[in-house]
């Protein structure tokens, strides 16, 4: 038999096996995940989790699919809180530097605090990305906010109100249609796509069995 520890959800213990994720050992405890959950594999951002361990006064953020449980786990789920993401028109703003200031101002009251980098799920150095920002070095905040999954943990713990998603998502849209060389390669293969050159191939592939498809894909040749 596995081997049980305790944690305790929403303030009422249980045991569960200690080789469980906490999304997993949330269901394992009884509990019916409709809302806070997606992609499972920590992609989506969807499972914004605070806990603490008892004994310790440290507070700590995770993804619960990403995360094993731990004795004496207090967990407890974040719930689902929008970012602020201010509208704009990609195709009527530059890469200019007062376009954070018009859209994003609040990142300028950055106090430094580093609250954000420590939450980030990803270990992502949030407040670093912040910076080039303000500085207008778009290129790099794309760079340095490109694995990030939008859970907002970020922005839940910022004292300055800051979107950081929204400005890393910011940047990461200017240097793909200003900033970065275009892939020619990429836009012909998107009109072969659309003349159709491709649909018996796209067909062919969909009727295969799930198996072979995952075949194909681990085994696939990756481009440099």
């Amino acid at each position: 038999m596995d081997k049980l520890v305790n944690v305790y959800f929403y303030g009422k213990r249980y045991q569960v096996p200690e080789d469980l994720t906490i999304m997993n050992a949330m269901e394992y405890a009884g509990y019916r995940l409709v809302r806070g959950c997606g992609c499972r594999h920590g992609f989506c951002g969807a499972c914004a989790t605070i806990y603490r361990i008892k004994g310790k006064n440290e507070l700590k953020t995770c993804l619960a699919c990403q995360t094993q449980v731990e004795e004496g786990m207090y967990v407890a789920s974040l719930p689902f809180f929008p970012t602020d993401k201010r509208t704009y028109e990609i195709e009527k703003i530059r890469p200019e530097e007062q376009i954070m200031m018009q859209l994003y101002p609040e990142i300028y009251s950055c106090i430094g605090c580093n609250a954000c980098t420590k939450a980030c799920t990803q270990n992502l150095n949030v407040m670093q990305y912040i910076a080039y920002a303000q500085r207008g070095e778009f290129e790099k905040c794309a760079e340095e906010s490109f694995d990030c999954v939008g859970c907002g943990i970020c922005s839940a713990r910022c004292p300055a109100g800051i979107s950081h998603p929204m400005v890393g998502l910011l940047a990461r849209r200017l240097t793909g249609k200003y900033i970065a060389p275009k892939a020619g390669h990429l836009e012909k293969r998107v009109e072969e796509i659309n003349h159709g050159d491709y649909d018996e191939l796209i067909e062919k592939i969909m009727n295969r069995p799930v198996e072979e498809m995952r075949e194909l894909y681990n085994n696939r040749e990756i481009e440099k």
